[in-house]
């Protein structure tokens, strides 16, 4: 059925959507549908069970919003009919801005929760009425067990970034949901990548679903080049990033991903000390208005720099990010997909860049391993200065490929087994290389400059 749809179907009006629908999206500007769409929208309007494979920004959002909304139809009763479930409240916020662009000229009524905030407006909102919620895991179950949402008249039930949730440790939060949900509903469940406990996940709630697969699992956006530098320590890096962000033209909206909250804003003080341009580090830590406001600020074009834990790597749709720099490498090997696919958005040219150490370089092969292609490597530019890895991150460094080691082979003894673990305890009592006194980025700063 999916197939001959996409043989078929080449507008928008052959899904027989209503006026309404097609209305908000002719002034969203989508002119035709996308491969995800093409597949899943049939599928969906005949009442199937869904599992679709597909990565960010191929357009899956609309794939299963447009039937949502051809089904709700219109405003009526109190209760959600459709619950849309998304791992992170940026994801979140972002389906239910798709929701008020495609629905804008319907009456249904949509809002979404997340945690991170307390729940008195957000309930508020539900007591008047709803039709569709967006929601993250355990801000829905909190609400539920507190008597604020009913949800016996849900017909329709979305997981969306399914992978993700499953890393992010919501499996009992879903469970708990599946338990308390009628049974007789349909299931979408949506996923970058075929991980293990996804699989598990829709053989416990999905019935005989129409499986649907736009790429191969964990393929890159094919409209993003990518490239990878061997980067032997921190202060390298960050030669490296000064030097690549000079070209002010190439470089005009660019993400930058860190694994870590420290490093995010580290490298985001630094680049606003050296006055490069606006600059916004979003992460677990930072409030909920902050990172709405940093997101709006990058989208707008007024913020060249948005550093970024993967906290952010799902969730943010920009259509011109110009690159995205993995400053460290991701060891949740499915977020590279998922960090990559923030550019080359919408049929865009896009590039990712990403620097590794060698303990680093491990992961690049694991990631190279699950996108089942090479990641095309560069040499290190002349001009960029190679810094000498100080003494404590070559510590940490050489431990960590050691664990890498020890991992493939139980029996590697390596620098730092047991009869050498004075090395590690030293490390551990001294000064860590992020320490204030003893940091690469105390010594970055402008004379002069007033500590923050």
């Amino acid at each position: 059925m999916a197939e001959e749809a996409e043989k078929e179907i080449t507008t928008f009006e052959e899904f027989k959507l209503n006026k309404q629908l097609l209305n908000a999206i002719a002034d969203a500007g989508y002119e035709k549908p996308t491969a995800i769409q093409l597949k899943a929208i049939p599928v969906i309007m005949g009442g199937h069970d869904v599992m679709g494979i597909a990565q960010t920004g191929t357009g899956k959002t609309a794939a299963f919003l447009l039937p949502i909304l051809m089904k709700v139809k219109y405003a009526q009763g109190d209760n959600p009919r459709a619950i849309i479930l998304a791992p992170t409240r940026e994801l979140a916020m972002q389906i239910e801005e798709n929701i008020t662009l495609l629905g804008k000229y319907t009456d249904l009524r949509h809002t979404v929760i997340y945690g991170g905030l307390g729940p008195k407006t957000q309930i508020e909102t539900i007591n008047k009425g709803l039709d569709i919620l967006v929601a993250t895991p355990k801000r829905l179950m909190e609400l539920y067990l507190k008597g604020e949402l009913i949800l016996k008249e849900v017909k329709t039930l979305v997981l969306d970034e399914a992978d993700k949730m499953m890393d992010m440790g919501f499996m009992p939060q879903i469970r708990q949901l599946l338990e308390v949900l009628p049974r007789k509903r349909q299931n979408l469940l949506f996923s970058a990548t075929m991980h293990p406990k996804v699989v598990e996940l829709s053989e416990e709630f999905l019935e005989f679903p129409t499986r649907i697969e736009v790429t191969p699992q964990a393929t890159p956006v094919e409209t993003v080049s990518q490239v990878l530098y061997q980067v032997p320590n921190l202060r390298t890096k960050i030669a490296m990033l000064e030097y690549l962000i000079q070209d002010k033209e190439a470089f005009n909206r660019v993400i930058i991903f860190t694994r870590s909250k420290k490093n995010a804003e580290d490298v985001a003080k630094f680049l606003e000390r050296r006055e490069y341009g606006e600059v916004r580090a979003i992460h677990g830590n930072k409030g909920q208005n902050t990172r709405i406001n940093s997101m709006e600020a990058f989208k707008g074009g007024d913020v060249r720099f948005l550093v970024a834990t993967d906290v952010a790597s799902r969730g943010i749709d920009v259509t011109m990010v110009s690159h995205v720099i993995n400053f460290d490498v991701p060891f949740v090997y499915e977020d590279y997909v998922h960090r990559i696919g923030r550019t080359g958005r919408a049929e865009n040219e896009g590039a990712a860049i990403t620097f590794a150490n060698p303990a680093e370089m491990y992961h690049i092969r694991k990631i190279e391993n699950l996108i089942r292609m090479q990641i095309p490597e560069a040499p290190m530019p002349a001009e960029i200065k190679i810094y000498e890895t100080p003494f404590e991150e070559q510590q940490a460094i050489a431990r960590d490929i050691d664990h890498q080691k020890r991992s493939a082979n139980p029996d590697f003894k390596g620098a730092f087994h047991e009869k050498q673990g004075r090395h590690k305890s030293n490390f551990e009592k001294g000064k860590k290389s992020g320490d204030p006194k003893n940091s690469f980025w105390q010594k970055t700063k402008k004379k002069g400059s007033r500590k923050k």
